[in-house]
């Protein structure tokens, strides 16, 4: 697989053209950073120049009207009205942003589950430290049978105490599409707020905030959007915005606007820093939509239909079950490695396939057998021979 100059080649999708990945890459780990394509890219360097150009104009005069058009464009997209959108720089900082505005005390519950995202686990963690609160885990099974499953594991943790459930959307992990609408619904209904961690929700799945109904949703837009990395939003429901401030407490806190919300003055400036990220996520979503001719919807479902394949054919080659029904699966999918793997280390694993065969992909570990997983993407730059290489990979490293 390797080329007379010693990089790997193998027959890629006519849609890379449109990014910069490395040709020489096998790259089915766009879950973890995404990937922007070049002509987003040219956007965003275009309002560097601008910005720098004449940075006091930019700012005073040309930052707010781009950053609004790109929250309506926003908005549309994730089906949220813009006055209850804020941009953050990722996911995690969204979940932070949450957690550290409201007030716990040690009578306090806030409920997760065992496949939360680790960097949200840790400000769990730290929340818990400066206040007393008690961390909950809802052991969710993996292998899954069924979203059933998830729904029944988190209500039976619910207690009087329970103030917060911090949810992922999809996991990172184990690639779980938990069914959140439901678990919004019956949490609601006993009254616990919820947080919902949606870092790779927005461009993977189609997605109504509205409909939702969480009390708060974060979500990143540099993943499966595909706009420049530091692209994120927090949505918070009209009613609590009063209550969740930025982590950066700046200008807006006193700002005698009033056309505008606090909850807008504030998170929109936190300091100087590089908006241009936020306001390119317009063109992501032009780019992407108009990739193929069914739009976001074609694109999707390609993704999803290509990670289902992927999955069976790498579960073959592993003599592995498929580990959670299609309906749980987006545009990633985890297969579980041989219990014969469990003595790897996953960074072994992960540089093995990488220096060996040039393969970039997600190698996790799991706190129970089995030990590893592996997590592949789909995305329209990626082919169906890619995940075969993959599997040949794999096969050769089990036997080795």
């Amino acid at each position: 697989m390797k080329d007379e100059e010693g990089k790997f080649t193998l027959q890629t999708s006519d849609f890379q053209e449109f990014w910069s990945l490395d040709p020489g890459v096998t790259f089915l780990n766009h879950g973890s950073f995404g990937a922007c394509p070049k002509a987003v890219l040219a956007v965003q360097q275009k309002l560097r120049s601008q910005l720098e150009i004449e940075p006091i104009r930019f700012f005073g005069r040309e930052w707010e009207p781009l950053l609004d058009h790109a929250r309506n464009q926003l908005a549309e997209f994730v089906g949220a009205d813009s006055q209850d959108l804020v941009f953050v720089n990722n996911a995690t900082t969204g979940v932070n942003s949450v957690l550290r505005s409201l007030s716990f005390c040690a009578e306090d519950e806030i409920l997760t589950t065992n496949h939360e995202y680790n960097a949200c686990r840790n400000a769990l963690d730290f929340i818990a430290s400066r206040t007393g609160a008690r961390i909950v885990i809802a052991q969710i099974p993996f292998p899954i049978d069924s979203p059933q499953q998830v729904i029944a594991a988190v209500m039976e943790r619910v207690s009087p105490q329970t103030r917060l459930a911090l949810l992922d959307h999809i996991t990172s992990q184990t690639g779980l599409i938990f069914p959140i609408q439901q678990l919004v619904q019956q949490l609601q209904q006993l009254g616990v707020d919820i947080l919902i961690d949606g870092a790779h929700a927005p461009g993977m799945i189609a997605l109504s905030l509205r409909e939702i109904g969480a009390t708060y949703y974060t979500g990143n837009c540099h993943k499966w959007l595909c706009a420049p990395k530091g692209a994120a939003f927090l949505y918070v429901q009209r009613d609590k915005q009063s209550q969740i401030r930025p982590l950066t407490i700046s200008h807006g806190a006193n700002s005698p606007r009033t056309d505008k919300t606090r909850f807008q003055l504030e998170f929109d400036w936190t300091g100087t820093d590089d908006p241009t990220a936020y306001m390119c996520i317009p063109d992501a979503i032009a780019f992407m939509g108009s990739l193929l001719r069914g739009g976001w919807s074609e694109l999707r479902q390609r993704n999803h239909q290509l990670v289902l394949e992927a999955r069976q054919v790498l579960c073959q080659a592993l003599g592995v079950l498929p580990p959670c029904p299609e309906e749980m699966i987006g545009s990633m999918a985890v297969i579980p490695l041989p219990a014969a793997w469990d003595n790897r280390h996953f960074l072994a694993v992960h540089d093995e396939l990488f220096d060996n065969f040039g393969i970039q992909v997600q190698v996790v570990p799991w706190y129970e057998s089995p030990r590893l997983l592996v997590r592949i993407s789909a995305q329209i730059y990626n082919t169906p021979e890619q995940y075969v290489y993959l599997a040949t990979a794999l096969s050769k490293l089990q036997n080795c």
